[in-house]
């Protein structure tokens, strides 16, 4: 992984369990039960860490091995909140906290987005610009509590995606991503048998892959963004070069030692288990 990636990844030791306590979940095939937000999970320890943290996925809780924080964690509990603990303060501190960090967790998104962008080569006409937006959103998640839980996170989100829809363009143009074959951009592929497909260069930008077969496909140079990978079969695919995958997408995939990884990711644990 880039270097500059790296406080990009969440950092659980750095942070007070925020994942567990902020956010609502479901009971359904990712969680075993149903929990409200600001409510900690029932696995959490006292030293905010998760008490069955090597048996997620036996215990029904895979969403939890999916999910990835990009650094929001530690950053809304030690910079936003100079490392107060929700637990030792007041209610409504507490509540504060829990309301940043869904917005934290936004702006460092974008932000691997756009360091991601300045790694690539191809892009380099909007360098500049794509800095420029880097910086102004790595100051937004440096805000006070008042001022991030009052910012308007869509309105700054369509600014930063203008940037990486032509960084799209550029990267995509040498490698034959530009037909309109291509462009899957928000396709509805789940389910779809595309195993071997030659996807270079596509967009699939937003594409639904839920459970499709892409076994063998090379996706070499493909934009990633937002498309839904859950359980979407990967083994054996090429991803080289692939650009805006996250970890928490690959995570909910499936995939094999021989599937190909562009270096800002790694290898799901549960893949070679």
């Amino acid at each position: 992984m880039p270097e500059q990636m790296i406080d990009l990844r969440g950092d659980c030791a750095r942070c007070f369990g925020l994942c567990c306590v902020a956010l609502p979940f479901t009971a359904s095939a990712d969680f075993a039960r149903d929990k409200p937000a600001g409510t900690p999970c029932p696995n959490l320890r006292d030293d905010h860490r998760c008490g069955i943290h090597a048996r997620l996925r036996d215990k029904g809780y895979t969403g939890c091995t999916v999910y990835d924080c990009f650094g929001a964690g530690q950053k809304v509990s030690q910079v936003t909140f100079g490392g107060r603990d929700w637990r030792d303060g007041p209610r409504a501190d507490a509540r504060r906290m829990f309301d940043v960090f869904p917005v934290v967790r936004q702006l460092h998104e974008l932000l691997w987005y756009l360091t991601e962008a300045l790694t690539l080569p191809a892009a380099r006409p909007v360098h500049a610009d794509l800095r420029r937006m880097l910086e102004r959103t790595e100051a937004l998640t440096r805000g006070t509590a008042e001022e991030l839980a009052a910012l308007d996170v869509p309105a700054h989100r369509q600014q930063v995606n203008v940037l990486l829809l032509r960084t799209s363009e550029l990267v995509r143009a040498g490698l034959g991503g530009g037909s309109k074959k291509k462009n899957r951009r928000g396709a509805d592929l789940m389910g779809a048998r595309l195993k071997g497909a030659d996807l270079r260069g596509a967009s699939l930008r937003g594409a639904y892959l839920i459970a499709a077969d892409l076994s063998g496909a090379d996706l070499r140079g493909a934009d990633l963004i937002g498309a839904d990978l859950r359980d979407t079969d990967l083994t054996d695919a090429d991803l080289t070069g692939a650009f805006f995958l996250t970890q928490p997408q690959l995570n909910a995939a499936r995939g094999s030692a021989g599937t190909r990884l562009p270096e800002s990711v790694t290898r799901p644990v549960h893949w070679t288990a």
